[in-house]
């Protein structure tokens, strides 16, 4: 009885995110259990701030995509072929990619929202064993 009831806050609280932001209580349709209960050891505060460095991060990511998208771009498009086209395509990118990311993205601050909230509520609950072996695996994926 007490897995239903935490699959049906989890299913009902998928779609709480501000913004049209996704929150990942659900993996392929069936609700990510695990997830739901780093929700309740994390602080709201401590949520948020993942919720803004995911994002950030991702916007960082889509920005990268289309400054390359648009590097090929020569003298077409709405500031034609001048000698401040790169700066005010750049810029251009920018606010796309920030929009993007904050009307939901391509789903990458997702993923990294729940991994930064997993690491907060494994540091919470005084595992350090397991808060170790994600920084440990966090650390040799950027190297």
């Amino acid at each position: 009885m007490q897995i239903s009831t935490i699959a049906s806050s989890a299913a009902a609280s998928a779609y709480a995110g501000k913004s049209g932001n996704f929150v990942p209580t659900a993996i392929n349709g069936r609700p990510d259990l695990d997830f739901a209960a780093a929700l309740q050891q994390v602080p709201p505060r401590a949520q948020a701030k993942a919720k803004a460095t995911a994002t950030d991060f991702e916007a960082m990511f889509l920005n990268s995509m289309f400054s390359q998208m648009t590097s090929g771009l020569k003298g077409e498009g709405p500031f034609g072929d001048t000698v401040g086209t790169g700066v005010w395509r750049s810029m251009l990118t920018e606010q796309y990619s920030r929009s993007f990311a904050k009307a939901g993205g391509v789903g990458i601050a997702n993923e990294v929202y729940r991994t930064l909230i997993m690491q907060q509520a494994r540091t919470a609950s005084g595992d350090p064993a397991s808060a170790a072996t994600t920084n440990n695996a966090s650390k040799s994926t950027s190297q």
